[in-house]
């Protein structure tokens, strides 16, 4: 059963890769005939949409969703769901096994199979890569969790503005060095896949969770977009954590000095991001936060009662008196 399992999973996971495909449009992003602002000629079905990714997150204008609850994540914690990592030319793709890994909750209305993660970044920890901005200011570097929703077929996912749930990860620079530890076990795989296609089986070196360390994962943002890479489907409900990944400048830098785009005579991998698109009319949304004074805090209601109870105990004794 559990094989059977696995091979439908593997199926789907092909067949799906029609939509979400590295080599379906011929992009890249530093060369003036394939960079990003060529990609609506490329792409022209999705990518000059107007539900594209990444975008800037005004938090002035972002609105309250109480249905924003907490996520549940399964197999994050489990050492055996990271796969392999892979040079893919553009940036560094890291397989999980989506038979044990899932996401459910956090406003989504179905349950969704990780399937990998991959990397955004600029050009070491001086160039700032992020794909997602808040309030105009870029990170190092960003997280993308790839999902996909547990009834997908490839003839709709296509057409579907849900079909995968993607989830986007900040990275912080720090002044510290080779920390975190899971980051300095995950940059050391770097050196070993130089080449586009170069790939390394690391099952169970890390844990998923462990690349998470210090994001407060029920604190993000949520809105409908768009896959950040031609051909650009607008088939994703993002979910962008406000808590950043803390990792130190020295491990950010391998990003850019150890992957080519092709072969090692080729140039490194760097400034693989895409720039924030237009809103158009998108609402961006979040966790409803209490306005101060709104709610009276538990010391203000005790000291109100208090004041009430001696106020009630004055007049009873004079009138006792």
């Amino acid at each position: 059963m559990q094989m059977n399992l696995q091979l439908v999973s593997l199926l789907v996971a092909c067949l799906l890769s029609t939509v979400y495909s590295e080599g379906s449009v011929e992009y890249c992003y530093n060369l003036p005939a394939c960079n990003p602002s060529t990609w609506p000629t490329l792409a022209p079905h999705h990518c000059n949409g107007t539900r594209q990714s990444p975008i800037n997150i005004v938090t002035a204008d972002v609105k309250p969703d109480k249905n924003l609850t907490a996520f549940s994540f399964k197999g994050f914690n489990d050492n055996s769901t990271i796969i392999s990592i892979q040079n893919i030319g553009k940036s560094v793709k890291i397989h999980l096994d989506e038979t044990k890994m899932s996401v459910s909750g956090g406003g989504l209305q179905s349950q969704y199979n990780s399937s990998q993660f991959h990397i955004h970044w600029g050009n070491g920890s001086s160039i700032n890569g992020s794909e997602h901005t808040v309030d105009g200011r870029q990170y190092a570097m960003e997280l993308h969790i790839v999902n996909i929703r547990t009834d997908v077929t490839p003839d709709v996912a296509a057409n579907d503005s849900t079909a995968y749930a993607v989830l986007g990860f900040f990275i912080e620079a720090t002044n510290s060095s080779g920390t975190p530890e899971s980051w300095k076990k995950l940059t050391s795989f770097l050196s070993e896949i130089p080449n586009k296609g170069d790939s390394l089986d690391i099952m169970h070196e890390l844990t998923v969770d462990s690349l998470l360390e210090g994001v407060d994962r029920t604190k993000y943002y949520r809105y409908l977009g768009s896959l950040t890479t031609p051909s650009c489907d607008e088939i994703v409900v993002w979910t962008v954590f406000k808590d950043p990944i803390k990792v130190s400048k020295d491990l950010i830098d391998l990003f850019s000095n150890k992957m080519h785009i092709n072969a090692t005579a080729d140039p490194f991998i760097i400034n693989n991001y895409r720039p924030a698109q237009a809103l158009n009319g998108r609402v961006v949304t979040s966790q409803p936060t209490s306005v101060s004074g709104s709610e009276p805090s538990s010391a203000s209601t005790l000291h109100h009662t208090l004041s009430i109870s001696m106020a009630l105990l004055y007049s009873v004794l004079f009138w006792c008196l």
